[in-house]
């Protein structure tokens, strides 16, 4: 471009369209100062002003010449970048998730940048915690941020604003973050603390001949104590690192032992990062080689891939299948692309790590919200420069400025967990990341050993292509799985609290073959509810629909909801009489139970309440890991693909709940869940024993997950799903009408219902209460519509729902009522 040509096209005028970070319909635009024609580019951020005094960094998403027609635009504030830090293809994936999902941007937005790069006038400002760096490098401005930090602690955007006073501040607040002299966070998180284990060493006088001798003559009057050292003074001819359990089982001497030899100074204690995944050695040799069912299963994929651009994985648990997507992500980074994969689980990104670690290197990028905002930030930059080749990730991690995708894995792709529920976008990551597939013409691979219906429909009817990996890895078998009748149990007396002789019988067993065991109970706490035994009253939160739950550990009835917390009640608030009981049990309340049969062994809990805190989920796994623990009880949290070598038992206290839940996908979830909890037992050599007990041994899915026939679960489910009109074979949208009076949100939900009807007929059901029809003082009344997937438009029918929608608010009958849209929601 000549001079010329340059001069006329700053002296144009510029409008940008800007996506805000806001709940708003429509993206805004604003108008381009002549100084800041250069500048703007699709994909950078600018500063905007908002309604009365708010200010915003906004993206922008499309440059025009054209004045919008409805409003005056006024100018944008500032340019914060000199580069776009998303690329135009994200802005493509924002727009799918705003349409499918039936969201705002601004809600799509929100989600997908992390809160540093997002600043708006609150966003909180603080200095950074590093005496090295040097201020006198930073202008003036700089500095008086600084020092405003240094007395204060901690500033909002807005103040900067007033104490430079000046409102383009977000260029200088991105300077000072980039070359790390302060912090940009609306909430610091905890980070992933890796693993470590304790390690025993002979203290260094003792190395030589005379001070052994000398040591082991003064234990003579503690024979334990001799018998541990002389024990580790064997393993250190084989082994360099030496577990305190290490010697424990060598030498048969007991923990207090080997503290009392710690106390005494002969043994000196060392911490070291280890792996999670002891004991699978050919998982973690950077050169393992496959056996020849994954070798089938390898080249299978990549034949499907010829012609699939998305290929289903069902491989059953332990069969190996970390060890193919390794294989596969190689193949990829070989011809010069990256590779996503995706867990549902923090805790599970955290274990396999370690294992990626070993392979790619510092071409390793980890995304999830246990980071804290910077750190996000960081790996953002980092994967749109290209300096991580490989992510890993939770559900977020989609929304990551990728340019060159070649492969995606979406391991346990039937989880939940990659379903956000709240707040929009209520997206699910899998079905997201086959979009994302789609528009970096990338392989998508779904893995699961038990995939979900629709997965497993779209594979069997070619929409997809389908591997099987049927045998697990190595010498493991798949565990005998042993259905006890509770009823029966009771009948016989057989049944001790909540535990039947078998499991009883099974646990003493396992514990005296130096084996762990994990027991699972899918609800937490001590007393799920409390009812007066006179007037059959119940405790309940004051802001929700539901029962308080007792906690034992902080001796108060908690709301699993909102938070809401009370204490215990001596006697009945309604009728006075001290008659409250106990109904039902959690996980606190199963350890309490077990602790009086079986006094003598070690308890681990492992459920939402007992991993709260810093590093409270590693504390736990790291403690059952090294076997501190005979036992590990938890909820849902031990069925999500964690790898325990000496796990030879896995007892079900009730199976009966999850079986009978009033949701369409609970036969589903309950053999999933089932199976993969089981697929924690007999993992290497040991065979591995399943008892899941239930008042309905007879009950088909139950019956299923004992003869592992998934193939049998599936066929029914898919045959009732058709029959009822539920997914795959048709689509679930879902609307909650929310307001805090009970008699507007009632009638408002029948009008929206009757607007619904008259453009979608029959596929329109409710409104009805849902099972929870209060929550934070909002009652909700559900509108379900079943749309079929043959012969409609989805688009078409999302459009109608809007325009009813729209009719709704209209109407100043339903003045501050709020409908909550959600697409696929299951």
């Amino acid at each position: 471009m000549s001079q010329a040509e340059l001069l006329a096209s700053n002296r144009k005028t510029l409008f940008v369209e800007v996506i805000l970070p806001l709940a708003i319909a429509k993206n805004y635009t604003y108008r381009v100062p002549l100084e800041l024609n250069e500048k703007v580019k699709v994909g950078c951020r600018v500063i905007v002003q908002f309604g009365k005094n708010k200010i915003y960094s906004a993206i922008i998403v499309a440059l025009s010449e054209e004045a919008p027609l409805q409003y005056e635009a006024k100018y944008i504030l500032d340019v914060v970048d000199d580069d776009p830090i998303i690329f135009p293809n994200q802005i493509v994936l924002w727009n799918w998730i705003s349409e499918y999902y039936m969201c705002f941007p601004g809600d799509v937005m929100q989600a997908a940048l992390p809160a540093a790069l997002k600043m708006a006038s609150e966003t909180k400002i603080m200095a950074a915690d590093d005496p090295t760096l040097d201020r006198s490098q930073i202008s003036d401005k700089g500095y008086m941020i600084l020092e405003a930090l240094d007395l204060a602690g901690e500033l909002t955007v807005n103040d900067v604003i007033k104490i430079l006073g000046q409102k383009t501040v977000f260029p200088l607040l991105r300077s000072l973050f980039e070359k790390g002299y302060i912090l940009i966070s609306e909430e610091i998180k905890e980070k992933y603390k890796a693993k470590t284990k304790a390690f025993l060493r002979l203290a260094s006088i003792f190395n030589d001949a005379d001070g052994k001798r000398e040591l082991l003559d003064s234990l003579n009057k503690a024979p334990k104590q001799q018998d541990a050292v002389l024990a580790f003074m064997q393993l250190q001819k084989t082994k360099t690192d030496i577990s305190r359990q290490d010697v424990m089982e060598a030498s048969g001497a007991s923990a207090s032992a080997i503290t009392a030899l710690i106390d005494k100074g002969v043994f000196d204690v060392k911490e070291k990062v280890v792996s999670r995944f002891e004991g699978t050695d050919v998982l973690l040799s950077p050169d393992f080689t496959f056996n020849e069912a994954q070798q089938t299963a390898f080249d299978q994929i990549k034949f499907n891939f010829e012609s699939k651009d998305v290929v289903l994985l069902h491989g059953v648990t332990a069969s190996g299948k970390t060890q193919l997507y390794i294989r596969l992500i190689e193949e990829c980074l070989a011809t010069g692309k990256s590779a996503l994969y995706l867990l549902p689980e923090i805790a599970l990104t955290a274990q396999i790590t370690e294992r990626l670690k070993l392979h790619f290197g510092d071409k390793l990028g980890v995304y999830h919200s246990r980071f804290n905002d910077n750190e996000r930030a960081e790996v953002w930059h980092r994967v749109r420069k290209g300096d991580f080749q490989v992510v890993i990730g939770a559900r977020s991690s989609v929304f990551l400025p990728f340019f060159d995708l070649g492969l995606i894995i979406v391991d346990e792709e039937h989880e939940n967990s990659y379903k956000q529920y709240d707040p929009a976008p209520r997206y699910h990551a899998r079905d997201t990341a086959i979009y994302l597939g789609h528009q970096h013409q990338a392989k998508v691979l779904l893995g699961s050993a038990t995939p979900s219906v629709e997965s497993y429909y779209n594979a069997k009817a070619g929409k997809y292509g389908l591997v099987e990996l049927l045998q697990r890895f190595g010498e493991a078998k798949l565990p005998e799985i042993q259905i006890v009748d509770i009823a029966e149990a009771g009948r016989k007396e057989e049944m001790f609290s909540y535990f039947s002789g078998t499991l009883l019988k099974a646990i003493q067993t396992t514990i005296a073959n130096k084996e762990q065991v994990i027991l699972f109970q899918n609800r937490r706490g001590h007393t799920p509810f409390l009812q007066c035994g006179t007037c059959g009253y119940v405790a309940k939160c004051v802001n929700c629909d539901v029962s308080l739950t007792y906690h034992k550990t902080s001796n108060l009835l908690h709301c699993h909801y909102c938070g809401f917390s009370e204490e215990m009640p001596q006697t009945c608030p309604a009728c006075g009489l001290p008659h409250m009981q106990s109904k039902g049990f959690g996980t606190e309340r199963v350890e309490e139970e077990l602790e009086l049969l079986l006094p003598d062994l070690r308890i681990g809990r492992l459920d939402l309440d007992s991993t709260k805190g810093k590093h409270g989920f590693d504390r736990v796994i790291s403690a059952f890991d090294n076997q501190e623990f005979d036992v590990l009880i938890g909820t849902q949290m031990v069925t999500k693909g964690l790898d325990f070598g000496n796990v030879s038992l896995i007892g079900v206290i009730n199976a009966d709940g999850m079986i009978n839940f009033p949701d369409f996908r609970a036969y589903e979830r309950a053999f999933s869940l089932f199976s993969q909890v089981s697929g924690r037992a007999g993992r290497r050599q040991n065979p591995g024993q399943v008892i899941i007990q239930t008042y309905t041994p007879n009950h088909r899915i139950l019956e299923q997950v004992q003869q592992h026939d998934y193939e049998g679960m599936f066929m029914i489910e898919v045959t009732e799903r058709k029959n009822y009109q539920y997914p795959p074979f048709y689509r679930l949208i879902k609307l909650d009408v929310k307001h805090k009076d009970q008699d507007l949100v009632n009638d408002s939900a029948i009008r929206l219902a009757s607007l619904l009807r008259q453009q979608l007929g029959a596929r329109v059901l409710g409104p009805e209460p849902p099972l929870v029809s209060r929550v934070r003082n909002n009652f909700i009344q559900t509108i379900t519509l079943k749309i079929e997937r043959k012969d409609i438009s989805i688009s078409k029918v999302k459009d109608l729902i809007k325009q009813s929608i729209l009719h709704f608010d209209l109407d100043k009958k339903n003045k501050g009522v709020r409908i909550q849209i959600d697409v696929d929601p299951y």
